[in-house]
């Protein structure tokens, strides 16, 4: 049994890699030969720290030997993304196929095929401090909170942590670095939660570059 732990945190790990499933279509889509999208987007981050899927392997086996309707853990399921199993098979059988894939994966996490993001979860995942710039002070109810672009990253260097900003700097390069096209660049900064074009007269590219410049000053 695992060690009492908050609500929702008992099985945090499992949490995240249902999540990928909730942004792709709520359906377990893996076989026993090949993940799905949703897994693969998540295999796709444990290359980049293989500890997550070992946990994720711990905390499937802590919820099959308990049950998964158990009154234990009721409160813990409750929190989870509810997935559904294709027809005529469990929950528990598709965890099952989960984690036999994530053992597979641990066994050499070198060999995971290396793609661009596929979905918001995995934007967000892959790039999470740009995910809190972007989303939190670029949002669709910018113009309610803020009079210019500058006054919401005036505050944004103000309030982050300089870590935060160091992180959200670095990650604007790799993402600039890794998308080759401007509707890609798009794509990726819509899924990261901007919701505003960019400054009249500039590229997305050219204001984000600008956004590195400026915290990357402070």
């Amino acid at each position: 049994m695992s060690q009492a732990l908050p609500p929702g945190q008992r099985f945090h790990e499992l949490s995240d890699l249902l999540a990928a499933y909730a942004h792709v279509d709520f359906t377990f889509s893996d076989t026993a030969e090949a993940p799905g999208p949703a897994l693969s987007a998540y295999l796709r981050m444990a290359a980049r720290d293989p500890g997550r899927a070992a946990t994720a392997v711990r905390q499937i086996d802590d919820l099959l030997s308990v049950g998964l309707f158990s009154e234990e853990i009721a409160d813990e399921v409750e929190h989870l993304p509810h997935i559904r199993p294709p027809m005529g098979t469990s929950v528990e059988d598709c965890l099952r196929v989960v984690k036999a894939h994530l053992h597979r994966f641990l066994r050499d996490p070198s060999h995971t095929p290396q793609a661009n993001p596929q979905s918001s979860w995995e934007w967000n995942e892959r790039f999470p401090s740009l995910g809190q710039l972007l989303g939190a002070y670029f949002h669709r109810d910018f113009s309610y909170i803020y009079e210019s672009r500058e006054e919401a990253l005036d505050e944004y260097v103000g309030e982050a942590d300089p870590q935060d900003r160091v992180q959200a700097a670095q990650e604007i390069g790799e993402l600039l670095e890794m998308v080759s096209s401007d509707q890609e660049l798009r794509t990726a900064t819509t899924a990261l939660g901007l919701d505003l074009l960019p400054p009249q007269g500039m590229s997305l590219q050219g204001w984000l570059e600008s956004i590195r410049r400026r915290i990357t000053a402070a």
